[in-house]
């Protein structure tokens, strides 16, 4: 279990953090693009999320050629500075390349790469931080396509956990003629699910689904295709889910909570799950 704050006078410092939601549309509406961690990862293992992770000092790299929102804009959007958001707009782009083989780059501002299996020993390299988005863009001739991705959300890890992240969300439509795949040693298996299918086998008790992927599925599922996910402008308000006592127990509080522990079968026990708030 982890120390509380009252147990521990050094709260784990935050680390920046990017994730993408991969949508594409199906028979049904929109699917979005999940993977189960491994059980070895020490962050959020054997969890049900959307690709992403840490934000890397090589994702700050200035000479990157850049289409679509400038970091600025980003900054404004995620209430930070711009070379912040440069980096977490970086982040969002190398880990959705190195966890789902998209790439959302093209080699002109407006376009995009059909085939990313040209990229693949690329793919490796990077996973393995063997080289930086920057470097590979360059080489490539590649143009980053920040106008890809839209700003969704900001959560934050609660302070009584050891591994803190302040987590930024985007959502991006996979290109036309990429396929994600689950090519990476971080996950154990994926799936394209409507969020309807994601709930339905988070409620039966087969993934497991930490609060801001809940909270992200919810929202998306409102929508009838990704057009209108793209089209959407929700408001970025930073969420650092906090713990209370209830009937002496823990619950940790963040929106909706009560909606989240009620229509999860095994709510009670989750309640002093030791990873509530991973993203």
């Amino acid at each position: 279990m982890s120390e509380t704050v009252a147990e521990s006078d050094a709260v784990p410092p935050l680390r920046d953090a990017s994730t993408v939601m991969l949508v594409r549309d199906g028979a049904a509406g929109p699917e979005v693009f999940m993977q189960r961690r491994v059980q070895a990862m020490e962050f959020a293992a054997g969890m049900t999320v959307f690709p992403g992770g840490g934000v890397d000092a090589s994702d700050a790299q200035a000479e990157i050629s850049w289409a679509g929102p400038d970091p600025a804009w980003w900054a404004r959007k995620f209430a930070t500075d711009a070379a912040r958001a440069q980096a977490l707009v970086c982040a969002a782009v190398r880990e959705t390349f190195e966890e789902c083989g998209v790439l959302l780059a093209g080699p002109t501002a407006d376009s995009v790469v059909s085939d990313t299996s040209l990229y693949r020993e690329a793919r490796r390299q990077l996973e393995r931080r063997e080289l930086s988005l920057g470097t590979f863009l360059g080489r490539e001739n590649l143009v980053l396509r920040a106008d890809l991705l839209r700003p969704w959300a900001n959560w934050i890890t609660p302070v009584i956990e050891p591994r803190r992240y302040d987590t930024r969300f985007f959502v991006a439509v996979l290109p036309e003629g990429q396929r994600a795949d689950g090519a990476t040693s971080e996950a154990r298996e994926v799936a394209w699910r409507t969020p309807a299918e994601s709930m339905d086998r988070w409620r039966e008790g087969l993934d497991i689904l930490l609060p801001p992927t809940w909270s992200q599925l919810r929202a998306i599922g409102e929508f009838a295709s990704t057009a209108d996910i793209l089209a959407a402008d929700p408001a970025i308000d930073p969420i650092q889910p906090e713990f209370e006592t209830v009937d002496g127990k823990p619950m940790l509080r963040f929106p909706d909570n009560a909606a989240y522990f009620a229509d999860k079968p095994d709510g009670s026990r989750l309640r002093g799950s030791r990873r509530p708030g991973d993203q």
